[in-house]
C-alpha cells in the first residue's frame, strides 16, 4: 500500500493536492527496495528493516512539502538512516549478533533452549533484492552491494557504533563523499572522515585486506555440490554430508547459542540431531546473496512436512565452508518473508534441483 493512501492520517492526505500524491509515489515507490536493505544493514532484521521503511515514508510523506528540491533519493535516505538511528536508540541490545560472536565453539549437544535474551541477526530473502543494482555505484564504493549484504558482512557491521555503521554504509558501500555524507548526518567533513577511519579499523579486523574477497557467483561445479547437498540432507546421509564440508567448516543454529568448528564436531552434532527425525525435504532458496534452502522436516515416516529451518551456506571452491541455520522458533517464522508456506504442501511433488544463483 502506497503511504500516501495510508488510512492513520486521513485529514493531512486530504488537504494535500493528488498530484502531490502522485508525485511522491513516483518518486518513493522506486527507491523502496534499496531503502529497505538499507535499514536492513542498519538494523540487522528483516522485521525490523520492514517496520523501518514504513515510518520513512509516513515520516517523507509527512515533510513532502518541505522537500526543496534537489536528490530525492539522498533525502529519503537521510530519513531512513535517521529512522534506522531512533530505532537503535530505543533498542535493548545495539548489536545483532550471529552465535559464533558471542562465545567460543563448543562440543557439547546442546538441550534446545533458544537464547532468547539474545537479539540474533536475521537473513534478507534475495526475493527482496530484485530491482537493486548488484554493482558497486562508483569507484569510492569499497564494498559492491553484492558483497555488503553477505550474511557475514551485515553481521560484521552490527559490532560497529550506530553513527559509525551508518558512516560507513553511506561512504564506502553507498560511494558518497564524505561531505555528502556530513549534510545527512550532520557534523562536520572532517569529523564524519575521523568516524569513518574508525569504523574501517574496526573491520580491518574482519578484511585485513580493507573489504571482503568478492565471492563470485556458483558455477557448474557448485552447482552440483548444491544438488549433493539436497541429496545428504533427503537421503540423512551423514558421511556424504560431512564429505561436501571443508576441514575447517563452521555451523551456527541462531537463536540456539551453541555452534561448532571443524568437520568433525559438525558431524557430531548432526550424527546426534538426525536421530530425532524421520525426515527432510528441502526447497532452494536465496537469501544474503548467499545459495540457500528452506528446510521441512517430520518426526515420524507419515505425517505433515513441517518448516524446520532457512538454511545459508557459505561455498569455497569446491565445498562448504560455513552453514547458518536459523532454527526454531526463528527459522519457521521467516518461511513467510520467504514466499513458502510452514507446511510443504504435496511431499510427492519433485523438489527443485539446487538454485542457480543470478
Amino acid at each position: 500500500m502506497s503511504i500516501a493512501m495510508t488510512a492513520t492520517e486521513p485529514s493531512r492526505r486530504d488537504q494535500v493536492p493528488e498530484r502531490s500524491a502522485r508525485a511522491f509515489e513516483q518518486l518513493a515507490e522506486p527507491l523502496r527496495r534499496e531503502i529497505k536493505v538499507h535499514c536492513y544493514r542498519m538494523l540487522g532484521s528483516l522485521h525490523e528493516a520492514e517496520d523501518a521503511v514504513q515510518e520513512t515514508y509516513l515520516r517523507a510523506w509527512r515533510s513532502f512539502e518541505t522537500f526543496e528540491g534537489g536528490s530525492f533519493r539522498a533525502w529519503l535516505y537521510k530519513i531512513a538512516t535517521n529512522v534506522s538511528l531512533d530505532a537503535l536508540a530505543t533498542r535493548k541490545h545495539v548489536q545483532r549478533l550471529l552465535p559464533d560472536q558471542r562465545a567460543p565453539a563448543t562440543a557439547e549437544m546442546p538441550d534446545g533452549t533458544p537464547a532468547t535474551e539474545v537479539a540474533w541477526l536475521e537473513p534478507y530473502p534475495d526475493s527482496h533484492l530484485e530491482g537493486i543494482a548488484d554493482d558497486a555505484p562508483n569507484p569510492e564504493a569499497r564494498y559492491t552491494s553484492r558483497e555488503a549484504v553477505k550474511l557475514a558482512f551485515v553481521a560484521a557491521i552490527q559490532q560497529l557504533p550506530p553513527r559509525q555503521r551508518a558512516v560507513l554504509l553511506l561512504c564506502d558501500v553507498l560511494g558518497w563523499a564524505a561531505a555528502e555524507a556530513a549534510t545527512l548526518l550532520g557534523g562536520s567533513t572532517a569529523s564524519i572522515n575521523s568516524v569513518l577511519q574508525r569504523a574501517r579499523e574496526t573491520l580491518a579486523k574482519r578484511y585485513p585486506d580493507g573489504r571482503p574477497v568478492e565471492a563470485p557467483r556458483p558455477d557448474a561445479t557448485q552447482q552440483k555440490l548444491l544438488d549433493r547437498y539436497l541429496r545428504a540432507w533427503e537421503g540423512l546421509d551423514l558421511d556424504s554430508f560431512v564429505s561436501l564440508l571443508k576441514e575447517d567448516a563452521t555451523y551456527t543454529m541462531p537463536p540456539l547459542p551453541q555452534w561448532y568448528a571443524g568437520r568433525e564436531a559438525i558431524r557430531a552434532f548432526f550424527g546426534w540431531a538426525w536421530e530425532s527425525y524421520g525426515g527432510f525435504r528441502l526447497v532452494p532458496t536465496a537469501a544474503n546473496r548467499q545459495p540457500a534452502f528452506a528446510v521441512y522436516s517430520r518426526s515420524g515416516t507419515e505425517g505433515p512436512w513441517a518448516a524446520h529451518s532457512i538454511q545459508l551456506l557459505s561455498l569455497d571452491q569446491n565445498s562448504i565452508s560455513g552453514l547458518t541455520l536459523f532454527v526454531k522458533p526463528t527459522g519457521p517464522q521467516l518461511f513467510q518473508a520467504f514466499g513458502l508456506p510452514l507446511i510443504l504442501p504435496d511431499a510427492d511433488v519433485q523438489m527443485p534441483s539446487a538454485p542457480r544463483n543470478s
